[in-house]
């Protein structure tokens, strides 16, 4: 596969860094539900596509294969209930906990891709799983309570952990064969009608929100999902899931500093520390794989 002129590395690094301020603007639209805040977010950022769709990819819709329609729809049903319960989450335990916890997603990324998909990692790799995992345990250490309401925000966050993995996992097959905006419209699109029915049995009100919020709710739909998880989108043509799993663990790195800077969540020695640790397990990660790739090409090209 020909390698993309815009490195999908870099693409990554822009990602994490946009959805590291998602934590932060959810805080922020404090009068609206966990739901109401994921349905808007998605529902504009499928509408900010739908221009591009309408004059340049409607065509590739023919060619979508029913297989990956399926694989799409649970991708879209599954970004739709991590947003639920990652939002949801955060209005019960603290930035710190529920982003580091949804961080420990690639122990599940490395599970699934070694079993669906049979892709198989160096020791190098697996070791610096562990170590990018035992960083994300020491940041949320100093404000990880085991009762009560925080308990409880730990928990959904857990959960949002698995259905954010087999939302990457789903799209993986899906995005080798279908182009990045139409597979980002089809997903953000369903996840938005997911949302809607799901707010509407809630009897979530839609409208009464004051201007600060919808601005948010527009922020939401720009910074950290087109220059976020759609860069992930694209980058999962080029690198794996479980490479790109192990560059979101950034993002505890990311939304720790502007908690700090825009919540006044101060960063404690644990976080700083298991901030260090998850980029030294990150390197050593994306180094592992890389050298693994460069071998695989180079073997090819003798068959």
């Amino acid at each position: 596969m020909r390698q993309s002129a815009f490195n999908p590395k870099a693409a990554v690094v822009i990602g994490v860094f946009s959805i590291s301020t998602s934590a932060i603007f959810v805080r922020l639209a404090s009068e609206a539900s966990a739901s109401i805040i994921a349905n808007y977010r998605l529902l504009f950022a499928a509408l900010l596509l739908l221009p591009f769709i309408l004059f340049h990819y409607k065509h590739e819709f023919k060619r979508i294969t029913t297989k990956n329609w399926g694989l799409s729809i649970l991708a879209g049903v599954f970004l739709a209930l991590f947003f639920i319960l990652w939002f949801e989450s955060l209005n019960h335990t603290s930035v710190a906990s529920s982003v580091v916890l949804i961080s420990l997603q690639p122990i599940l990324a490395f599970i699934g891709t070694y079993f669906i998909f049979g892709e198989r990692f160096s020791s190098g790799a697996v070791i610096s799983i562990f170590i990018v995992l035992l960083g994300g345990l020491i940041i949320g250490s100093g404000d990880f309570q085991l009762s009560g309401d925080v308990l409880y925000g730990d928990m959904l966050a857990l959960l949002g952990a698995i259905a954010v993995t087999t939302y990457f996992l789903s799209g993986q097959h899906v995005r080798k064969n279908v182009s990045l905006i139409t597979y980002t419209f089809i997903v953000y699109s369903i996840s938005a009608v997911t949302l809607t029915l799901f707010n509407i049995i809630q009897q979530e009100n839609f409208f009464s929100y004051p201007a600060s919020h919808w601005w948010i709710f527009i922020a939401l739909a720009i910074i950290p999902t087109f220059l976020g998880h759609s860069l992930f989108n694209w980058s999962l043509k080029w690198l794996s899931t479980s490479t790109i799993s192990m560059a979101i663990v950034f993002e505890p790195v990311g939304a720790g500093i502007l908690a700090f800077l825009i919540l006044n969540e101060a960063p404690t020695w644990a976080q700083f520390l298991g901030g260090t640790i998850i980029v030294i397990g990150l390197f050593l990660f994306i180094l592992s794989t890389s050298r693994k790739k460069k071998i695989t090409i180079s073997t090819k090209n003798y068959k």
